[in-house]
C-alpha cells in the first residue's frame, strides 16, 4: 500500500504539470497569433511519441520494472518543461514540437506504470479492481482539471516562463523523492519478453484497443484545439475564463469516473463487459449531435456548448472508466505492462488523430463540423465494442494462462 501510494502521488504530481502545460501552450501560442492548425501541430510529436512510448515502454517495464519507467517519465517531464525556459524568440513551432515530444513520452510512461500497478495490487477481488481503477483514473483527471485551471491562471498572473519555472521546481522535488523511496522491483516480469510481445495476442485486448482509439479521437477532435480557440475567437473569452471552464469540466469528468462503479451497477457479480461499453457508447454518440442541433433551432450558443460539454463529459467519463477497467481486467498478470502498453498505444493514436483533426477541421469547416466528426467516431467505437465479450467469467478474466509462453 505504501508503494502504491508513492506511485499514485508521483502520477498525480505529473498530471498537474501535464494539464497546466497543455493549457499554457494552447492559450499562449494562440495569443501570439498562431492558427488553430499551427497550434494542433505543436502536439503532433506529443501524441505520436505517446504511440511509440506505450509499445516500447510496456516492454521495458516488463524487463526493468514499473518503478524504473515511472522515474524516467518524471525526469523526462522536468527536461521537457526546462526546454521551454529559453528566450521567447527561440520558441518556434519545431522547437516546441520537440519539447512536447519529450512530454508525450513522459506522460505515457507515467500512465502505463501507474495503471499497470493497479492490476498487481487488486487482482484478487474483481469488484475491488474496478473501484481502484476508477478511483485512480478519476483522481488523475480531476487533478488534470486543476492543472488546466492553473495553466490559465498562471499564464495571466506570471506569464509563460514564470509558470514553467514553478512547475519545473515542483516536479523535480517529486522526481527525486520517488527515486529515493520507490521499490525498483514493482511490476518486473518473471519472464524476459521479446520485443514482438509488445503486440497483444489477446482478441479482447485488440478489440478494446480499437474501440479506445475512436473513443478518445471523438473527444479530442473538438476539445483540444477547436473548443478553447472557438470560445476566445467567437465569444471573446479570456484565457482565465477558458482555463476555468475546461478545468471544471476535467474535474467533474474525473469525479464521475471515480463514481463509475456505482453508476454502472457494480454490485455483487455485476461488472462491466462488452454490453456495458456498447450501451454507454450509444448514449455518448447522441450528445455532439445534440449540441449542433440545439444551436440550429435558435438556442443560446454559449449555453448549448456549456451544457452539452458537461453532459458529454459525464457520459464520456463513464465510457472511459469502463474501458480502463476492462483493459486491466483482460491483461495478463505476468507482463501486465505489455497489454496495458499496447492498449494505451491505441489511446495515444486516437488522441493524435483527434488533435490533428481538431485543428484542421475547425480551421477549414468550423466548430460544428468537429462535433459531427466526434459523433461519427463514437459510432465506430460502439460498432467495434460489439466484439467484446459479454458476461465474462471472473476466473477466466483474472487468472488466464500465459499466452506468451
Amino acid at each position: 500500500m505504501l508503494q502504491y501510494a508513492i506511485v499514485t502521488a508521483a502520477y498525480w504530481a505529473f498530471t498537474l504539470t501535464d494539464g497546466a502545460l497543455r493549457m499554457l501552450v494552447v492559450l499562449h501560442f494562440h495569443q501570439l497569433g498562431y492558427s488553430p492548425l499551427d497550434i494542433a501541430s505543436l502536439f503532433l510529436f506529443y501524441e505520436f511519441f505517446g504511440v511509440v512510448t506505450n509499445l516500447v515502454g510496456g516492454w521495458l517495464a516488463a524487463r526493468l520494472g514499473l518503478a524504473s519507467t515511472l522515474i524516467v517519465g518524471l525526469f523526462l517531464q522536468v527536461g521537457a518543461l526546462s526546454m521551454l525556459l529559453v528566450d521567447p524568440s527561440m520558441l518556434t513551432v519545431a522547437y516546441v514540437m520537440v519539447a512536447q515530444a519529450l512530454s508525450g513520452i513522459a506522460k505515457d510512461l507515467s500512465k502505463m506504470s501507474a495503471k499497470s500497478s493497479v492490476k498487481l495490487l487488486a487482482e484478487d477481488a474483481h469488484g475491488q479492481l474496478y473501484r481502484w481503477v476508477a478511483a485512480l483514473t478519476g483522481s488523475k483527471n480531476a487533478l488534470k482539471g486543476v492543472g488546466f485551471f492553473l495553466g490559465g491562471a498562471l499564464l495571466g498572473g506570471f506569464g509563460f516562463q514564470g509558470a514553467i519555472m514553478g512547475m519545473v521546481a515542483t516536479l523535480l522535488v517529486v522526481a527525486i523523492g520517488t527515486t529515493v523511496f520507490l521499490d525498483r522491483g514493482i511490476g518486473r516480469s518473471a519472464f524476459k519478453p521479446r520485443f514482438r510481445d509488445v503486440f497483444s495476442k489477446s482478441r479482447e485486448v485488440n478489440w478494446l484497443s480499437a474501440a479506445r482509439l475512436f473513443l478518445f479521437g471523438s473527444r479530442d477532435v473538438w476539445f483540444v484545439v477547436a473548443l478553447p480557440v472557438y470560445l476566445q475567437v467567437q465569444f471573446g473569452w479570456t484565457s482565465l475564463s477558458v482555463g476555468t471552464l475546461l478545468a471544471g469540466w476535467i474535474m467533474g469528468y474525473g469525479l464521475i469516473q471515480a463514481l463509475a462503479p456505482a453508476i454502472t451497477g457494480n454490485r455483487g457479480k455485476r461488472h462491466p463487459d462488452g454490453r456495458t461499453a456498447v450501451s454507454w457508447g450509444a448514449v455518448l454518440a447522441v450528445l455532439p449531435v445534440g449540441i449542433v442541433l440545439s444551436q440550429s433551432i435558435g438556442a443560446d450558443p454559449v449555453g448549448a456548448i456549456v451544457v452539452g460539454l458537461l453532459a458529454y463529459g459525464g457520459v464520456f467519463a463513464v465510457n472511459s472508466a469502463v474501458h480502463s477497467y476492462l483493459i486491466v481486467s483482460y491483461a495478463e498478470h505476468d507482463g501486465v505492462s505489455l497489454d496495458v502498453g499496447f492498449y494505451y498505444m491505441s489511446n495515444a493514436l486516437g488522441r493524435l488523430l483527434g488533435t490533428v483533426l481538431s485543428g484542421w477541421v475547425f480551421q477549414e469547416y468550423g466548430f460544428d463540423a468537429c462535433l459531427w466528426v466526434s459523433a461519427g467516431f463514437v459510432l465506430l467505437a460502439v460498432l467495434i465494442s460489439f466484439h467484446l465479450p459479454q458476461h465474462t467469467n471472473r476466473t477466466d478474466q483474472l487468472f488466464r494462462g500465459n499466452r506468451r509462453g
